[in-house]
């Protein structure tokens, strides 16, 4: 037999590409030919693959061979496709069967020794793989628990070559010690930091909503942008409760569905960031980059093909921007895309990358750079022109695409040291899984499962609030105050409301709240008069 194929899986951004590798063998000056748009981690599979081979006790046959990956126009980046190589060759060189390999999807890093080394973005590479029709998956023993997320393919994790290849001869297996060394997770591409060092993954014990004292309308806001996943904007001086605040928000949010789960577990495959021992991430992450952030920390990017940013990170749950007002207009002005769409559209001179963002922003900004600008207790030194120029580092376009505006007011000594423990994280969260499947039953026969989700004219045309609601916000419009975006995101906050409050349409009091919440001026009722 001189040639000889099976498959490996190409990732590029979240989403896979199922490869063909194909060895084939011809007599002449032995040498080693690799082909298929590869990039300079996966050249280098040519000295890994010949020396793990070696290693593991089988020939390298000596005849001029020639390895091309399938299909050839594609960018084809990284150490997963080493084990795929490898089985090929073996194959094309009758060392085992090439029927035996034909089927297979092989995933995996080699060492020199010939150990199968785990890599990133297992998850996403198995869902490709059983999407084109293949059913038997070779991954490293450390990726396997991962790979079996996937329902309706046979998973077949391994620690060395010669294991493989004693599977493949119907031969005995060897055993393997387990051996120490890096974890693949400790080595993260550009980019992945930021999500990982802003607990991105979660953790086991959140903050309880509880432990906030005072910050009525606060804890309010924080409800109903759990409820219909709205985009929230915390403004307050220094030490009034922001971050305490936000923290406390992916708590609210309801467990991830199962699909919900494989998405947000294949972004965190990708970027390297899967704690140990939960290869399924069931809970909405939350991501707090540091201020100073890059664009490519925040949205994407990368050399190369982009990698997931923070708001991918944050995918299905928290991105969490505190000192706002601190990070660059520019980093910030690049959120407007993803808010409205819920994707990050990436082009490179590689490819055009699309990387999941339907996510939950909450911002945090004090007043002015002091923090004590309309502050009860003055003392402010910035001059009015400085004020302005900091607020303006928030553009208009996307706090027009923030649809809660609360400003956050310092808590008293009395209300501090005589309150007791207001309602727990468990109670709130309650009434926003409730309001949430009444969403849910809403739209049941459409693609949408939030309020903040639903389109404008969907709203409008299908289930518009009840006579006479819009009459303050149509004012608002003739007078400039609110624009046409913001009328409908103002409408999906009242429906959220509305949901909460268990109204079957938005009331006038709702859409008052709503208002009141986007604009910082109570209208009517406002937010007290309008929920429970």
């Amino acid at each position: 037999m001189v040639f000889a194929r099976t498959c490996s899986v190409a990732v590029t951004g979240v989403e896979g590409v199922v490869v063909e590798v194909q060895a084939d063998l011809e007599p002449g000056v032995a040498a080693f030919t690799l082909v298929g748009l590869v990039d300079k981690s996966l050249s280098e599979a040519r000295d890994r693959v010949r020396s793990a081979v070696v290693n593991s006790g089988v020939p390298w046959p000596q005849k001029k061979l020639t390895v091309a990956l399938s299909p050839a126009s594609l960018p084809k980046a990284g150490s997963g496709f080493d084990l795929a190589v490898a089985c090929a060759v073996l194959a094309a060189a009758e060392q085992v069967e090439p029927t035996a390999v034909a089927e297979l999807v092989l995933v995996g890093e080699l060492g020199l020794d010939g150990r199968v080394r785990p890599v990133h973005g297992v998850l996403p590479a198995v869902l490709a793989a059983v999407e084109a029709g293949c059913r038997r998956v070779v991954v490293a023993e450390a990726n396997a628990t991962e790979a079996s997320l996937v329902p309706g393919v046979s998973v077949l994790g391994v620690r060395s070559l010669r294991q493989l290849v004693a599977v493949l001869t119907d031969s005995e297996v060897p055993e393997e010690p387990v051996t120490g060394g890096p974890d693949v997770s400790s080595v993260l591409p550009p980019g992945a930091a930021a999500g990982l060092c802003s607990s991105a993954v979660g953790s086991e014990r959140r903050p309880d909503l509880s432990e906030v004292a005072g910050q009525r309308t606060a804890r309010r806001a924080l409800e109903i942008a759990a409820a219909g996943r709205h985009h929230l904007f915390l403004k307050g001086t220094p030490g009034a409760g922001k971050t305490m605040l936000a923290e406390r928000l992916p708590g609210l949010l309801p467990a991830l569905t199962r699909q919900e789960a494989l998405e947000v577990t294949a972004v965190h495959s990708v970027s390297g960031t899967l704690p140990d021992g939960r290869p399924l991430l069931d809970r909405p992450p939350y991501c707090a980059p540091h201020h100073s952030a890059s664009m490519a920390a925040l949205v994407g990017g990368g050399s190369g093909l982009p990698r997931p940013g923070a708001v991918s990170l944050a995918h299905h749950g928290v991105l969490f921007l505190d000192e706002a007002a601190e990070m660059s207009g520019r980093v910030l002005d690049a959120l407007r895309q993803p808010l409205e769409s819920g994707q990050v559209v990436i082009a490179r001179s590689a490819g055009v990358v699309r990387l999941p963002a339907r996510l939950l922003l909450a911002m945090a900004a004090n007043p002015c750079p002091c923090g004590r600008h309309g502050s009860a207790s003055g003392g402010c030194e910035c001059t009015p022109h400085t004020v302005r120029r900091y607020r303006a580092r928030l553009s208009g376009p996307l706090m027009d695409r923030v649809d809660l505006r609360v400003p956050v007011e310092p808590v008293g000594r009395a209300e501090l040291l005589s309150a007791g423990p207001g309602e727990s994280t468990a109670t709130v969260a309650a009434r926003v899984v409730a309001a949430r499947e009444r969403a849910a039953a809403r739209y049941a026969d459409r693609p949408w499962r939030v309020n903040g989700a639903v389109p404008g004219h969907e709203l409008r045309s299908h289930w518009p609030p009840a006579p006479g609601a819009l009459t303050r916000a149509e004012q608002d419009m003739d007078r400039g105050l609110l624009t046409a975006r913001g009328l409908d995101r103002v409408l999906r906050v009242a429906w959220t409301v509305a949901d909460l409050a268990g109204h079957d349409r938005p009331t006038a009091s709702d859409m008052d709240a709503a208002l009141s919440l986007r604009s910082g001026v109570v209208r009517g009722a406002g937010l007290v008069g309008s929920l429970p």
